[in-house]
């Protein structure tokens, strides 16, 4: 109490005696932060148990864990780099009743304008065509741009704008990358609609990416994802049948999807990451831009390691990335996954945009989520997880392929590295979950 008065004095004399409506004032503020902070708060996955089937016995449980469910005919296609652009504009051409598109970056440019007269093309000849971009991720969408799309009969949706409904929320980004069209035909993956993807620019080559077309049951819970958002921002629900067809199968790909984030739980995407890692028994492969682990996932990369699975790491250097000070604040945990047995590797060529996680050559993952809290706790993302060795071998071949381009991290190298470079990625690190 003597403590709490000497402080209270203090204040006092500082600023002057308060009144009682100043001191309600301040515990009102008080009681509003601590609201906010409740509404903005995540519960994070601390799973840590290393279960003993392999990942290919127990899909329909790793499914439902994610809020999930396993489905069979698929068909799966990987398509790399620009080549997403030419793809989805001739399945755009083909549309015949509803295009559903999300996006999280969108830029103007030429790769902008390819993808906006596909779109405009659609609506005017009476596909209804939905666009869902996210307010911040694509501020700088120009007038222009927007006036096209809603003088073509697009209809075009915001997701979280900067307004007092959103206050609490606005920190909550739409960061997913689906497109979706007539039910039937989707694509999930990290590709964002910026030059950058599409060719070379004078900062750097074209980047690197991977997104995946599914056909088959698979895509009605990749539509129900896009219906989630959709429905948050406009109250519209799609009722129809050319909008959830049903659908028949294509192929012979086990496939599900995580994408919820339920309040009070962690999200079914972060879920998703530490069980495949926890249930990895050869060799885990990651492909990620942002790759900034909290101490529970790399714990959860150590743990494999030590256990003799292969776990090698794929992720940008901090002079090709767009985010030098997330590749600094990653660094942060390098030297202990290191000593733990993960390898680390960093493409030095461009930015490594791609999201991609394979597990014993048996199953991938395949989606917008960075490895990193914002993605795990704050963002709406998605990722598609698919159990086909052919797919599997495909991304751990390109893995290998980019290998060329990366320089390897060793733990000789990181423990030589200057102080001042470790007080740096500390500090960076304080603000990861932000990143």
């Amino acid at each position: 109490l003597n403590i709490f008065a000497m402080y209270w004095n203090f204040l006092a004399d500082a600023v002057g005696p308060f009144s009682w409506l100043e001191i309600g004032l301040g515990v009102l503020v008080i009681i509003l932060s601590a609201m906010i902070w409740g509404l903005t708060h995540h519960q994070e996955c601390r799973y840590s148990e290393s279960p003993e089937g392999k990942i290919d016995e127990v899909l329909h449980a790793l499914a439902g864990s994610t809020h999930g469910h396993l489905t069979s005919g698929n068909a799966v296609r990987l398509i790399q780099n620009e080549a997403f652009f030419h793809e989805v504009t001739a399945e755009m051409d083909r549309a015949k009743s509803s295009l559903h598109f999300e996006t999280f970056l969108w830029i103007c440019g030429e790769a902008s304008e390819i993808i906006l007269t596909a779109l405009e093309n659609a609506a005017r000849r009476g596909v209804k065509v939905r666009v869902l971009v996210d307010a911040r991720g694509s501020g700088s969408m120009t007038q222009q741009t927007r006036e096209r799309l809603k003088d073509s009969g697009c209809i075009v949706a915001w997701y979280h704008r900067w307004t007092p409904n959103n206050l609490g929320r606005f920190n909550l980004r739409d960061h997913r990358k689906i497109i979706v069209l007539d039910g039937q035909i989707a694509f999930v993956g990290g590709h964002c609609i910026a030059d950058e993807w599409f060719k070379d620019t004078d900062k750097s080559p074209r980047y690197r990416d991977i997104t995946a077309r599914l056909t088959g049951p698979v895509v009605a819970s990749i539509q129900t994802t896009f219906s989630e958002n959709w429905n948050e921002v406009t109250d519209e629900l799609f009722v129809d049948d050319t909008t959830f067809p049903e659908l028949t199968q294509q192929g012979e790909v086990l496939a599900h999807v995580a994408s919820i984030r339920p309040d009070g739980c962690p999200s079914s995407v972060q879920v998703l990451h530490y069980l495949v890692i926890a249930l990895a028994k050869e060799r885990i492969r990651i492909q990620n831009p942002y790759f900034l682990p909290d101490p529970v996932g790399s714990k959860a990369l150590v743990a494999a390691a030590r256990r003799g699975v292969d776990v090698r790491i794929m992720a940008p250097s901090p002079h090709a990335t767009d985010s030098p000070y997330v590749s600094y604040a990653g660094h942060f945990l390098y030297q202990r996954m290191l000593e733990g047995g993960v390898r680390i590797y960093e493409y030095e060529a461009t930015l490594l945009h791609q999201k991609i996680i394979t597990i014993d050559g048996k199953w991938c993952g395949i989606g917008s989520s960075n490895f990193d809290d914002r993605s795990f706790e704050i963002n709406d993302e998605i990722t598609v997880g698919i159990a086909d060795p052919a797919i599997v071998s495909e991304l751990d071949e390109t893995f290998e392929n980019d290998l060329e381009k990366c320089s390897e991290k060793s733990l000789e190298e990181w423990k030589k590295r200057p102080v001042w470079k470790r007080c740096v990625d500390g500090i960076y690190y304080l603000f990861n979950e932000q990143f």
